[in-house]
């Protein structure tokens, strides 16, 4: 389930960064346009809860590293 969530940000922050550069050059010259503004605040929201669910995940031994040569 921790997964699920996980990659399903990570999702949403990619669609969030396509979305800022198409209004990157959509805005371009327009200085009261703020959605890139948005766009930003929204990915590093989603990025904050990222980390603290891999953070989460870490610790309750949810996620881990099952490397075969460590």
């Amino acid at each position: 389930m921790l997964k699920t969530i996980i990659v399903i940000l990570l999702i949403l922050v990619l669609i969030s960064l396509a979305s800022s550069l198409v209004f990157l050059f959509i805005d371009r010259g327009k200085p009261g346009k703020k959605r890139i503004l948005y766009g930003l605040g929204f990915r590093v929201t989603l990025g904050a809860i990222l980390l603290i669910l891999i953070i989460y995940g870490v610790s309750t031994g949810q996620l881990g590293n099952e490397a075969p040569l460590g």
